[in-house]
């Protein structure tokens, strides 16, 4: 009793945490921050709940409208730091023999408790709104769903780490599922990754805009805050370089970049745009295009891990090319929006996902077919015929006797060792002797000596000795005698 209530006990804590755990932390974060910057600047902390809401909703894509003006365009790294934070919640709330019915409540609680906040958090933004007029409550339903989109991508990313062979097993689904996921996330990695390789290198080449861009401001504070805000900003702009590598384009503004041309204009005076081409654009640009082909390179390595026959191997590429497509096509979208005067700042989320689409389905079916993914159903072998036995010759089954050794019968035992013939007679051997009778025709008085008696004749072989001579001799007849 004491350990169901112990294990109860457990689970009611392990749900509150997925529920509220990392969306408090935000709050907090964000409560810091906020509170930081208006001491910093001397500000009184009028506003303040209404300003750490709507910093919380945007770290849930949600658009911040200050005085009139939408800023739609929000930070990446907050939002990839949540759902990470809630995969991570779920994955250790849940094991991989948990029951499905604590499942469900784990995603669940993932998604009520945010939800939860969420709408507190618009009640405090509509009640500071009659405070600060220029702030605006930002719509009810683009929050919740939001909000809900968030969390419920980390609770399955979550739940899914732990529980999704069993899935897979337990459902119609296919058995390589697991595989193509994995193979998706390979190609996504390596995509970002080699779009973040690149967006440093030319931060690198930039590095005297990037130093203008940091003299717009005279103190350590500003030079910080713009630094913050480059980090915050960075993941957009390696999406931004991964869209121009498949082939996409990105744009701030009217200013439009992709791998083939440049066209100019007004830019945020962020240090971390400083990695932008400025036109004329070069040809080594169009050398982004190698990143495209080598992400699918990766995605098609991790799809050839475990080969399969050409249809499944088809299908498991096709997932996850298109999984992994849709998530760049995703990142994309939650990386673009209004910014202001400038415009539309992001990516063209359709080109992007044509483009990473191409490169991940083309280039990884030719590197699964190089590499082995594909394997090849065998026809199974005809048994070969046994040859027959060729019937046993009729001599040697005469010839072999049981135990090994020939039979002997009575006369082939040498003459004088005392034999005993067929019928029970002596043989020759114990007739001849000294004290025996003189011959085969009885006594005689005649006085001859022993063993002179008259021989009826030469006697025949017996049934034995025919068998052992060859077949022209066995049906001879005997010989007569003298």
């Amino acid at each position: 009793m004491e350990g169901n209530q112990a294990a109860g006990a457990r689970q009611a804590r392990d749900l509150v945490r997925v529920a509220f755990g990392p969306a408090v932390v935000a709050l907090v974060v964000i409560a810091a921050v906020t509170l930081l910057q208006l001491l910093i600047a001397n500000s009184d902390m009028t506003g303040a709940l209404g300003a750490i809401a709507s910093m919380w909703l945007g770290v849930h894509q949600v658009p911040i409208s200050i005085g009139g003006r939408e800023l739609g365009v929000l930070p990446l790294l907050p939002v990839l730091l949540m759902v990470w934070a809630v995969a991570r919640s779920t994955a250790r709330a849940t094991s991989p023999y948990s029951s499905w019915l604590v499942v469900r409540w784990v995603v669940a609680s993932a998604l009520g408790g945010p939800l939860l906040l969420a709408a507190i958090a618009l009640a405090v933004i509509h009640d500071a709104s009659s405070v600060i007029t220029e702030l605006q409550t930002p719509s009810a339903l683009r929050a919740f769903a939001s909000v809900l989109a968030v969390h419920a991508l980390g609770a399955a990313i979550g739940v899914w780490s732990r529980v999704g062979p069993r899935a897979v097993a337990a459902t119609p689904l296919p058995f390589w599922l697991d595989d193509a996921l994995r193979a998706a996330a390979a190609g996504v990695l390596a995509l970002v990754g080699l779009s973040g390789v690149v967006t440093a290198g030319s931060l690198v080449v930039h590095w005297a805009t990037m130093q203008d861009l940091y003299g717009i401001t005279d103190s350590i504070f500003g030079e910080f805050s713009l630094t913050v805000l480059s980090i915050l900003y960075a993941p957009n702009v390696i999406v931004g370089t991964a869209a121009v590598a498949v082939g996409s384009s990105a744009h701030i503004g009217f200013a439009t970049f992709s791998s083939f041309t440049v066209f100019g204009g007004d830019i945020p005076a962020l240090p971390v745009l400083a990695a932008v081409p400025r036109p004329p654009l070069g040809p080594v640009w169009v050398a982004l295009l190698i990143i495209g082909a080598s992400s699918g390179v990766a995605l098609g390595q991790q799809c050839a891990r475990r080969p399969l026959p050409l249809l499944a191997a088809a299908g498991k590429l096709l997932v996850a090319a298109i999984t992994a497509a849709a998530a760049m096509s995703l990142l994309a979208y939650a990386g673009s929006g209004q910014l202001g005067n400038f415009g539309h700042v992001g990516v063209d989320q359709g080109a992007m996902f044509v483009g990473a689409l191409f490169w991940f389905a083309v280039i990884g079916a030719v590197t699964v077919v190089m590499t082995g993914g594909v394997r090849r159903r065998r026809r199974p072998r005809r048994p070969k015929p046994r040859p027959r036995e060729e019937p046993a010759d009729f001599a040697e089954l005469f010839d072999d006797e049981p135990g090994g050794a020939p039979f002997q019968g009575p006369f082939d035992a040498e003459p004088g060792d005392g034999a005993v013939d067929s019928e029970g007679l002596p043989g020759d051997g114990a007739l001849s002797g000294d004290g025996g009778p003189s011959g085969a025709g009885g006594p005689s008085g005649d006085g001859d000596a022993p063993g002179k008696a008259d021989a009826p004749g030469k006697a025949g072989p017996t049934s034995h000795e025919r068998e052992q001579l060859p077949e022209p001799e066995r049906f001879r007849e005997p010989e007569s005698g003298d």
